[in-house]
């Protein structure tokens, strides 16, 4: 009977200790997997009505092996394009980020706000449009094509979308220095001579 007493509670002392230990052991593994930098835009102050839908992408190795982490962020808003870019500027600022420009912001030409940002070892592209306004396909059938009358889709087609991209500054070729088009660089022997580069023409004897 004893035994048995003592057995018992050695397993209860088991369990326990797997338990007590399985806690910190599943946060712990929630802190490494979840990117802080995920963290920092929640964080942000911007109002309900900004944030009303977030859909998280992320690709990369987080602490740059074989191809550094890239952070993409989708947002719906409520409030049209403008309104809504201002509010994400300016908790940006106030959250520490700088605005950066610089060349190839954006890398082709988009509808819209687009604007970079530099934080410490980060960079950020921010762009803020018009809400694509198609449907998806329901049921495998084809989303229905928007009413070309413009009072007919303000009715149902509203808001505007956010689409945030961070990277790491060592891995944003906008960081590098360009490209010089030095011609004394690239090569050509006759770019560095001056004047005549057969030389002045030998006198003749008199």
């Amino acid at each position: 009977m004893r035994e048995r007493r003592r057995l018992r509670m050695g397993v209860l002392a088991l369990v326990s200790l797997l338990l007590l230990g399985a806690v910190p052991l599943y946060f712990g593994f929630r802190t490494l997997s979840r990117d802080p930098v995920f963290d920092s835009l929640d964080a942000l102050e911007v109002p309900a009505w900004a944030e009303v839908k977030i859909v998280d992408d992320v690709s990369g190795s987080r602490w740059c092996l074989v191809e550094c982490r890239l952070r993409e962020r989708t947002i719906t808003s409520e409030r049209p394009p403008e309104e809504t870019a201002k509010v994400f500027q300016d908790a940006l600022r106030q959250d520490g980020w700088r605005s950066w420009k610089v060349a190839r912001c954006p890398e082709e030409e988009q509808k819209g706000s687009y604007t970079c940002w530099r934080k410490d070892e980060l960079t950020l592209d921010l762009w803020v449009r018009e809400p694509a306004c198609v449907p998806p396909p329901v049921d495998g059938e084809p989303a229905i094509v928007p009413s070309p009358d413009p009072s007919a889709a303000a009715g149902t087609c509203t808001g505007s979308l956010v689409s945030v991209k961070v990277r790491n500054a060592i891995d944003d070729e906008r960081t590098r220095p360009l490209p010089s088009t030095d011609p004394s660089l690239t090569g050509d022997p006759l770019s560095s001579l001056t004047g005549d580069p057969l030389g002045d023409p030998t006198p003749s004897p008199s």
